[in-house]
């Protein structure tokens, strides 16, 4: 896909914001287990970067979809995996369907605080027994008066202990487990860094072994009212809502993989070549140049499949099968390039601080976070007609 001279400018934009406000910080947020996201979100929002794709009457540029993924690529420069994914919870996993399907009122007093970076955003879908199974969640809401009354848990919960509201699916009828669902935006706040509103506890914050600087929460929602209007579009409606937001955070995790693979194999052939062995270097070594050589050839690939899948979302098509497949291929290429140059660091790749042990933590949740690889293939042996199609 080419990309224009406004593409270039909001990338150099972003660029220096990573350079001058993220990367001199990341290791001390990486050690505290968690970043100030209102902090960061803020100076994104003053860029207008959280809000590329998003209507120009709620605060956003009305950009198409090429512009997300542009800042999900140019994201692999910071010096974590964590932060990206926080910011790409914001912008492409919590408000599609809000920014989409939403009333006006909603959109005026959840969205555009959101693309102002004057809010935190969570999405709440899975929960302790329900990850890649999205028709399997248990959480309830019921209709009383004017309010929903909700009950349930959310666990792996990005952003979670710093949001300001989670766009949160839950079921409201009994029926068939595809068409009795909703999106509700649920205020997880009594106002900026308030405090929880009534029923909502913090269980737990999830300690991973990558991905640290993100706060990650197991949060309890016991009788919570909010009002009706939060509803996102119709009733029953949220599994499809759901699957459309769906596109967009595979997509993004897609483009987001890409410039990290391209930083690690890059940062490996430097190492190697001044790294001495047996009178020469490293990188000297046949087999060493070949099988970087066969990982970057994959990385353009990966490039290559998942631009072509932004094109195609871009002139309006249904690119379930594509964003499925950028998808798979980024979260195995990243746990191949990360185990295989971790390798060619040697002892100094088995230790906490540098890029490549980094992206060998962070980039294991690619395989399994937005839907596991083999939740992918079954998306994608659907889409070829190999498997039934669920009736439900």
């Amino acid at each position: 896909m080419k990309l224009t001279h406004d593409h270039e400018q909001i990338r150099d934009t972003l660029k220096r914001y990573i350079a001058e406000k993220i990367n001199p910080h990341v290791d001390e947020w990486e050690a505290a287990e968690i970043f100030p996201a209102h902090q960061v979100f803020k100076g994104l929002g003053d860029l207008g970067l959280l809000g590329l794709t998003k209507p120009v009457e709620y605060g956003g540029m009305g950009l198409d979809y090429s512009y997300s993924m542009l800042m999900a690529e140019t994201m692999g420069l910071v010096n974590c995996g964590a932060i990206p994914m926080a910011v790409g919870v914001q912008t492409d996993m919590c408000t599609p369907a809000l920014a989409r399907f939403g009333s006006d009122a909603l959109k005026r007093e959840f969205l555009a605080p959101a693309i102002a970076g004057d809010m935190v955003g969570c999405i709440g879908v899975s929960e302790p027994g329900a990850g890649s199974d999205v028709a399997g969640i248990t959480s309830r809401a019921r209709r009383d008066g004017d309010d929903y009354v909700i009950t349930g848990q959310k666990m792996w919960i990005t952003n979670s202990l710093q949001a300001d509201w989670m766009c949160m699916l839950v079921n409201t009828g009994e029926g068939p487990m595809h068409k009795n669902k909703s999106l509700i935006i649920v205020p997880m706040r009594d106002g900026p860094n308030g405090h929880l509103t009534k029923g909502i506890t913090v269980a737990q914050k999830i300690r991973k072994i990558g991905m640290n600087a993100s706060d990650t929460g197991l949060i309890y929602f016991d009788e919570v009212r909010v009002p009706a209007r939060n509803l996102i579009g119709q009733e029953g409606q949220g599994f499809i809502y759901q699957m459309q937001q769906f596109q967009e955070e595979r997509l993004w995790a897609a483009a987001n993989a890409i410039t990290g693979l391209d930083v690690a194999i890059r940062e490996t052939i430097a190492y190697t070549r001044q790294r001495q062995m047996f009178g020469s270097t490293l990188l000297d070594q046949q087999w060493v140049q070949f099988k970087l050589v066969e990982l970057q050839t994959e990385v353009e690939a990966l490039r290559a499949l998942t631009w072509t899948a932004c094109e195609r979302y871009v002139a309006g098509e249904d690119v379930l099968q594509w964003a499925s497949m950028a998808k798979l291929k980024a979260g195995r290429l990243t746990r191949e390039v990360a185990d295989t140059c971790l390798q060619f660091w040697g002892g100094m790749g088995f230790t906490w601080d540098n890029r490549v042990s980094r992206l060998y933590r962070d980039g294991r949740l690619g395989s399994i976070g937005g839907g596991a690889d083999e939740v992918m293939m079954g998306i994608i042996a659907k889409t070829m007609g190999m498997a039934k199609r669920s009736a439900a």
